[in-house]
């Protein structure tokens, strides 16, 4: 793991600002992390300061930097989430710090890219509060992405249009739109630039049309599942829509997937490692659905680990281990949302049947 962090200013910052980012500094050197050179393409960790006024974004040079967005407020804020999502957004950030300085006593928010939006209990000149803001981010400071995909057009000639596999997913889509399941909090693709937004969807593994993911196992360890940022109400071309994901490559962090040779895939979900874990692991598993929707009672992983990364994959398919019936399992990804396990999609979603929370805690 590259522990290296930067500090970056696009604007001329504030005193307040300077002193964050001196504390942050302190917190992870004292963490074990190194400041380094943001132009490094292996650097983890960048902190953006940004006007929110005008938000820039931090133009990263390795597809495994995270970034988190940093703004100050000096305004009354009638809706914390609502102001504050379009920066998180527009500056293409995994995570923003949102510091209010408008309150008294001044008070930090978190808001992530599920919808997440809540407050640190300390405030700045706490005696904790450095190391409490360190607790928050380190899951990003110490993740790995697997957001690389291999194409292999080796996909046979009778799969070509589909299966019953995929003509399930492409009804199951369906179910998930019916439940109101799919929808984005903002149009994206209204906030930003076409270039902006097409580096949104990139980085993000979101289109703007629906969040979530869903999968059918074909056989073995491959599996059929929903491409990033496709429509998932509307999933009908394989290739572009469905992919067949056919394994993973650790060496190189990427998923393998086998295409048509005459199309232009679309990529793979992020969360195809998670799934890839589960189906390897649980041979009975025969889907999965992911939403960003909550149910009550159920076990939770610990860490808001970000989308895409081996250690969120890593942590949803130990509490599918340590489940009753893995292959009937309904876990909780902390701040974010459900993995669902099924012998198969009609399952899955006899089980969660009105008792689906639209609005995942956030804690």
């Amino acid at each position: 793991m590259n522990e290296t962090f930067a500090i970056v200013y696009q604007l001329e910052p504030t005193p307040s600002l300077k002193r964050f980012a001196e504390g942050i500094q302190h917190v992870m050197e004292s963490n074990g992390y190194r400041l380094g050179d943001e132009r490094d393409p292996h650097i983890q960790l960048v902190f953006n300061m940004v006007d929110p006024r005008h938000p820039r974004h931090f133009r990263r040079k390795g597809k495994g930097t995270f970034v988190i967005t940093v703004a100050e407020n000096h305004q009354p804020v009638d809706d914390t989430f609502r102001s504050a999502y379009p920066v998180l957004i527009q500056s293409l950030g995994n995570m923003m710090i949102f510091l209010d300085r408008y309150t008294n006593p001044e008070k930090t928010f978190f808001i992530t890219l599920e919808q997440g939006c809540y407050p640190l209990a300390s405030h700045e000149g706490d005696s904790t509060y450095y190391q409490d803001v360190f607790k928050r981010i380190r899951p990003l400071a110490s993740s790995q992405l697997v957001i690389d995909n291999t194409f292999h057009p080796d996909l046979p000639e009778d799969l070509r249009e589909g299966d019953t596999v995929t003509n399930e997913l492409i009804q199951s889509g369906k179910k998930l739109d019916g439940m109101n399941l799919l929808p984005t909090p903002f149009p994206i693709e209204e906030l930003l630039p076409d270039k902006a937004y097409r580096h949104v969807q990139r980085l993000y593994g979101i289109g703007g049309l629906s969040y979530g993911n869903l999968s059918a196992r074909r056989e073995e360890s491959q599996f059929w599942m929903s491409a990033r940022g496709v429509n998932k109400a509307q999933l009908q071309q394989i290739g572009r829509d469905i992919l067949l994901i056919k394994g993973y490559d650790p060496d190189n962090l990427s998923m393998e997937i086998s295409v048509p040779a005459d199309i232009e895939p679309k990529r793979a979900s992020v969360d195809a490692i998670e799934h890839w874990m589960i189906y390897t692991e649980h041979p009975e598993v025969g889907a999965i659905v992911h939403i960003h929707a909550w149910m009550e009672g159920i076990p939770s992983t610990e860490i808001n680990y970000p989308c895409g990364t081996v250690q969120l994959a890593e942590a949803v398919a130990q509490k599918i281990r340590e489940a009753e019936d893995p292959s009937r399992a309904v876990i909780g990804l902390k701040n974010h949302g459900l993995t669902i396990t099924g012998r198969d999609l009609n399952d899955i979603f006899e089980r969660i049947q009105g008792k689906i929370i639209p609005q995942v805690p956030m804690t």
